[in-house]
């Protein structure tokens, strides 16, 4: 429930009660005794769906939007009569108002939010050097970049221009300033002793899980849009959103400035493209969501103005999305490839371990080099394999071309293959 609180200026009291009236909600009157600017104040407990009713209402009545409206929520009310108001004003989502409010709300100062965000930033940047998925999450509670999403949205669909720039800039620049801290912490940790020698941040798990990102990234990223908006209007699970937002955000952008602090041209472009794609899919599904929740500005001349708008942004948005997700499908077919070729090469090497033809030989997978740029570079894959034999046999002289041939046929991919031959003496 919600209370309506109106400050009654001279001569509006009527209009207020009529409005109230033509509603239906029940209404008290106080009479206003401080400077002489208001004659009254009217009180009326409503439930979340007859806010908006009421507020277009009166609006529409001409009441003065110089005075002022509160809307509360009501923790309890206790009364029999809340359940008839229930009954006729049906609903979940919250009125232009306080959806305006409350993205007001969820975009922070400049100042709080830069630090929370580079404090966050760093903390996963950590999290990422460390391979520790619990600080990365950690990292997630504390950054603050739900509210900037969701602002730019609302901010064009209630025709609100200021917000929906202050939206669309923190989203910007608090990416930047998480790239830019990321990168920072990385070349001051470069080649320190709190990093081991030979440190490839490539293969940490965490990171390489952000630098080949497939087109699932695209299913999260519209999935915390979609979480983000049913929290914002309906008022439930924020801070949760918040997290998924974040992790669909900032580990991607701190991965990024690890990318520029190890000049690493392949990080940055997939994991940027990453960043990129979960940032415009979010902002898309809560242009849409918002709008077929039927949120619009509160001059319907303005209407047909927003409705151009969103069309002209959802349809940059879908453009762009789908030029990047070329990447991340061109990223997700060089990642199965790789994946496939190293799978091969294990069973092929299981099946001749077990082929009478090489006798009493074991081979084992020493290596596969075959990274993503190798597949559209046409780099062949090179494949380490340990055999173990018995002391003293001999192996042909055509062995490596023999071993070669069977993973080639396997894998479907001409290899370049490596045998390194070790005698070996087990015990009974």
């Amino acid at each position: 429930m919600r209370l309506v609180q109106v400050f009654v200026p001279e001569g509006d009291l009527d209009l207020v009660i009529e409005t109230a009236d033509e509603i239906g909600v029940d209404y008290a009157v106080s009479e206003e005794t401080s400077r002489g600017e208001f004659e009254a104040v009217v009180s009326m407990p409503v439930p979340p769906a007859a806010v908006e009713p009421l507020l277009s209402a009166l609006r529409d009545a001409g009441f003065d939007e110089d005075s002022y409206t509160v809307v509360t929520a009501a923790e309890t009310i206790v009364s029999s009569r809340t359940e008839e108001l229930v009954d006729e004003f049906v609903g979940t989502r919250i009125s232009r108002e306080e959806l305006s409010a409350r993205a007001a709300d969820l975009a922070p100062a400049a100042s709080t939010y830069f630090v929370l965000l580079v404090v966050s930033t760093a903390i996963a940047t950590a999290g990422l050097l460390l391979d520790s998925a619990a600080t990365i999450i950690g990292a997630m509670v504390v950054a603050p970049l739900m509210g900037p999403a969701l602002a730019a949205s609302v901010g064009v669909v209630v025709d609100d221009d200021e917000l929906a720039t202050r939206g669309v800039v923190l989203q910007v620049f608090g990416l930047l300033a998480s790239i830019a801290t990321a990168a920072l912490i990385g070349w001051l940790l470069r080649g320190t002793v709190l990093l081991p020698p030979g440190f490839d941040v490539t293969t940490v798990p965490q990171v390489r899980e952000r630098i080949t990102p497939d087109l699932l990234a695209v299913f999260l990223a519209l999935g915390s849009g979609i979480a983000g908006v049913v929290s914002l209007v309906r008022n439930v699970g924020s801070v949760l959103v918040g997290v998924a937002i974040a992790v669909a955000l900032v580990p991607p952008a701190a991965t990024v400035g690890l990318g520029i602090a190890w000049a690493h041209p392949t990080m940055i472009v997939t994991a940027g493209t990453l960043v990129l794609v979960n940032m415009l899919s979010i902002n898309l599904t809560a242009l849409i969501l918002l709008w077929i929740s039927g949120y619009r500005p509160h001059r319907g001349a303005n209407v047909d103005r927003v409705y151009g708008r969103i069309r002209s942004r959802v349809a940059v948005l879908v453009v762009a999305i789908a030029v990047l997700s070329l990447v991340l499908g061109g990223v997700t077919y060089g990642t199965y490839q790789t994946a496939a070729v190293e799978h091969d090469v294990q069973t092929e090497l299981a099946t001749m371990s077990d082929d009478p033809a090489f006798a009493e030989l074991e081979f084992r997978e020493q290596d596969v080099q075959y990274e993503l740029v190798d597949v559209y570079a046409d780099n062949r894959p090179v494949v380490t394999v340990l055999v173990e034999r018995p002391p003293g046999e001999r192996e042909p002289d055509d062995f490596a071309d023999r071993v070669r041939e069977r993973l080639e046929a396997a894998t479907g991919v001409e290899l370049e293959v490596i045998v390194e031959l070790v005698d070996t003496r087990r015990s009974g």
